[in-house]
């Protein structure tokens, strides 16, 4: 059979997910490139479709195979309507059309640690941080408030796959949100460069030792003052040298990682500080 064109009815339709109205109104969204792809096909039943040129169907035969064991329609594509899928420059030659993730707060693998972006617009950034997430071993990632959509093209690359690992939670009300999760027994600490309680202080004192959810907001933003009330402490990385900060993905690295830390026992090195006085 001859390659699916632009022209091509599923093709078509596939672009269309581009656009979020789109996304949203299918509860569908495309994941672009090997390592996405994989990932997808690892939770059965999220994968919809699997578009690619002949060359990388042929490349990538193991997950060819693994589409179609999973009763995944493979559909071979022209380059032109691989590029036309595509969001990048240089397309790897596999677009899949993927399900929504999204579960309710309270079914959500809360568990020890949470990540929650408040109003985050920038798709790279919140990709990013959901990749950290994954990587310190949290288990839900909550986008609360008028927040990029996690499957916007490029959130969805910067994660690298690690959309597919975690629980997506998208919540209107972020004070209702910290209020689920305060409820599910998570301390909710708001990550601002004017906190009152230092990372460094905080985690040498135990404080991060227990299931903790973590605020970020945006970088032009910062958190909106009703969700920093809401919040059980406001919480800032120490600023050691003449930065004036730190942006977005790096911040939410250090503190997920400073949890990550104190909840797997790490030893901590116990020292008074001069500023507070807290051993």
């Amino acid at each position: 059979m001859a390659p699916y064109t632009v022209r091509t009815p599923r093709v078509v339709a596939a672009r269309r997910l581009h656009r979020r109205r789109e996304r949203d109104e299918a509860c569908r969204f495309l994941a672009e490139g090997p390592q996405a792809v994989r990932e997808a096909l690892g939770r059965p039943g999220l994968v919809h479709e699997l578009f690619g040129t002949g060359a990388a169907l042929t490349r990538y035969a193991e997950m060819v195979d693994a589409a179609r064991g999973g009763g995944v329609p493979v559909s071979r594509v022209t380059d032109d309507a691989l590029a036309a899928l595509a969001e990048t420059v240089n397309p790897q030659g596999l677009v899949a059309v993927c399900a929504h993730l999204d579960v309710p707060l309270r079914q959500a693998d809360t568990g020890r640690l949470t990540a929650v972006l408040v109003e985050i617009r920038d798709p790279g950034n919140a990709g990013t941080v959901l990749r950290t997430a994954d990587a310190a071993g949290a288990g839900a990632v909550v986008f609360a408030g008028e927040a990029v959509d996690p499957y916007n093209g490029k959130a969805v690359r910067a994660s690298a796959g690690s959309l597919f690992h975690l629980d997506v939670v998208r919540e209107p009300d972020p004070v209702a949100a910290i209020r689920q999760l305060r409820d599910t027994g998570l301390t909710v600490l708001a990550a601002t460069g004017h906190g009152d309680a230092d990372l460094d202080v905080l985690a040498d004192g135990g404080g991060l030792d227990g299931p903790t959810a973590w605020l970020f907001g945006s970088e032009a933003r910062g958190l909106p003052e009703p969700v920093l009330a809401a919040a059980d402490a406001r919480v800032r990385v120490p600023i050691h040298g003449r930065a004036e900060s730190l942006n977005l993905a790096a911040a939410a690295a250090v503190c997920l990682y400073a949890s990550a830390k104190a909840q797997r026992g790490a030893p901590r090195t116990m020292f008074r500080s001069p500023a507070t006085g807290v051993s």
